[in-house]
């Protein structure tokens, strides 16, 4: 249903405090109906089969495939694809990101099972994003406990990649329990935020992966280098391994095995594709 002009405005004034008023502007108005289309349509597609995942490469310093990262993509059937920064954060304030991402989930370790049926595919990981909406839900340890064992998958080739802003506040006894299930904990976008180092440093993470914004510069950012090489010496030093994401051409390859880094992303391997695609 839609607004009514002077309540568009009325909740503009609202939104901007007291003593305001705001005339009626028909952009914020079209944005109205487009997040309200959005919702529904989000409501619809974690019903429906309108969600998909496709799998981007992630290889070795030889170029040979380890593993892959799952990225959700909505085919909405008027809007066409929706890109997802437009509707994660939708997703995660309506609160639909928990159904999405146990389908997410579910759909990962099915791929996992049925690569697990092939010699050639067998050892191959899958990461999966984890929201904080998703992470701090009730019960998500248990949740991801029983669709790896519904699946008979082995937990070490599931990664569940953990932003910063999840763990800045008390994750310590969720992450042990993953942990124990045996699953592979990966901080994504590091160096992006403000406590990285003290993070990594306390939890147990196994991999670290170096944010594109980083890689895009380090032909010829010298901060940029000097990032990516603490990066990589401090996840050597800790035990952990260290992915560089964002990859797009050979230089940023080339560049960033001098300086050490074994594991690999980014459109320069291949772009996000099928399961059924994806060359072996």
């Amino acid at each position: 249903m839609r607004c009514s002009r002077a309540d568009t405005a009325m909740y503009q004034a609202k939104d901007a405090g007291k003593n305001t008023y705001r005339i009626f502007d028909p952009a914020i108005q079209q944005a109205l109906e487009k997040r309200a289309e959005l919702e529904t349509g989000l409501r619809q597609a974690v019903r429906g089969l309108q969600l998909t995942l496709l799998y981007q490469n992630q290889v070795d310093e030889d170029g040979r495939l380890i593993g892959v990262e799952a990225l959700l993509r909505w085919q909405h059937p008027l809007l066409g694809e929706v890109p997802p920064m437009e509707f994660i954060p939708l997703a995660e304030e309506t609160g639909f990101i928990l159904d999405i991402g146990k389908w997410v989930l579910e759909a990962a370790c099915a791929q996992l099972m049925r690569w697990s049926r092939k010699p050639e595919t067998q050892r191959l990981s899958v990461a999966v994003n984890v929201s904080v909406r998703q992470f701090y839900q009730p019960g998500f340890v248990d949740q991801v406990r029983g669709i790896a064992a519904q699946y008979a998958i082995d937990p070490a080739l599931l990664k569940l990649e953990l932003t910063e802003s999840i763990v800045l506040q008390n994750v310590e006894e969720a992450i042990a329990e993953l942990k124990v299930l045996g699953v592979t904990l990966s901080m994504d976008d590091f160096g992006t935020g403000y406590s990285s180092l003290s993070y990594l440093k306390q939890l147990p993470f196994d991999q670290v992966k170096i944010d594109k914004s980083f890689v895009q510069g380090i032909g010829y950012n010298s901060n940029d280098i000097f990032i990516v090489s603490t990066v990589i010496t401090l996840g050597r030093l800790l035990g952990m391994s260290v992915i560089a994401e964002g990859v797009e051409d050979i230089k940023q390859y080339e560049h960033l095995r001098e300086l050490g880094c074994k594991l690999f992303q980014g459109y320069y391997f291949g772009r996000p594709k099928p399961a059924d695609e994806l060359s072996f």
